[in-house]
């Protein structure tokens, strides 16, 4: 792995060990319009109302510390714009908080998916196709009390622009709640080892890692206000895609105290708390 130069604006985050150089953003646009981030989360036919609760269901139980980290209720009747929804799970609970919320993906399949969700739901929002680097062509202007984005700008080509176009988006007391991954991390290490890959999908063409002096210089125009680092993925990878939940042997051997302060000192995500400035 290399540190990665400043050009077009970019910071020195470091890239796995998949990304190919002169990655574009269509071929990220592929990538994920391939195979959905959480499409398999659900073994119900796909689009159903069985199949959306048991995403969400799942994605929360692997990830429990997301619902506390995005805090859905806290921005009721607030304006809430969230890069990279995906298929829409953290969209669901902002709408469903009464959140005036707009989303936007880079991918065009998942984008259909959370459309068919809110109209299972029956819920309200504006959902956007947009490269995330060039928000302010797509997004109606706000200003935005909320930019929420989790796990998404690390697999731009230049997520210093997304960093810029957030900033001319953001109400001047609003919060920006980010996630990237943690450069300093078992995850990394694990990939840097051979041993592990960033998605459950080979291939993935970008996915940038951070450190938080780094994900501090990214954040241009913006002050962090907390930085912590939370999930080890635990599970043995063949039973969990058969929806079996057995965690690694060294994970269980562990008391869970020690699991979870070894979540805070090297887990994948790197959940940031951000004002403007």
């Amino acid at each position: 792995m290399g540190t990665i130069d400043m050009t077009r604006g970019r910071v020195a985050g470091e890239l796995t060990r998949e990304h190919v150089p002169g990655t574009t953003i269509d071929d990220v646009r592929s990538y994920w319009d391939r195979r959905p981030c959480n499409i398999r989360h659900s073994q119900q036919p796909v689009g159903t109302r069985a199949y959306f609760d048991e995403v969400e269901a799942r994605k929360y139980f692997v990830e429990p510390h997301i619902p506390g980290f995005a805090e859905h209720q806290k921005w009721a009747g607030r304006k809430v714009l969230e890069i990279g929804c995906g298929i829409g799970t953290d969209a669901t609970n902002f709408a469903r908080a009464g959140a005036d919320y707009t989303g936007v993906d880079l991918s065009v399949e998942s984008l259909a998916l959370t459309r068919k969700r809110f109209e299972v739901f029956g819920l309200k929002g504006k959902l956007l196709q947009c490269d995330a680097e060039r928000l302010t062509q797509v997004v109606p202007p706000g200003p935005y009390d909320l930019v929420y984005s989790f796990g998404v700008i690390h697999h731009t080509p230049d997520p210093g622009a997304v960093v810029a176009q957030a900033r001319k988006l953001i109400a001047p007391d609003g919060e920006f709640r980010l996630m990237v991954y943690a450069k300093n991390s078992w995850k990394n290490i694990m990939i840097d080892a051979g041993l592990d890959q960033p998605e459950a999908q080979s291939g993935c063409p970008i996915a940038f890692t951070y450190t938080v002096d780094e994900a501090a210089q990214l954040l241009k125009g913006f002050r962090i206000v907390e930085a912590r680092q939370e999930h080890i993925f635990p599970y043995v990878v063949e039973k969990y895609v058969k929806f079996e939940y057995e965690p690694q042997p060294w994970f269980k051997a562990m008391p869970e105290g020690m699991f979870q302060a070894l979540e805070k000192a090297l887990g994948w995500h790197l959940c940031i708390r951000a004002v403007p400035v």
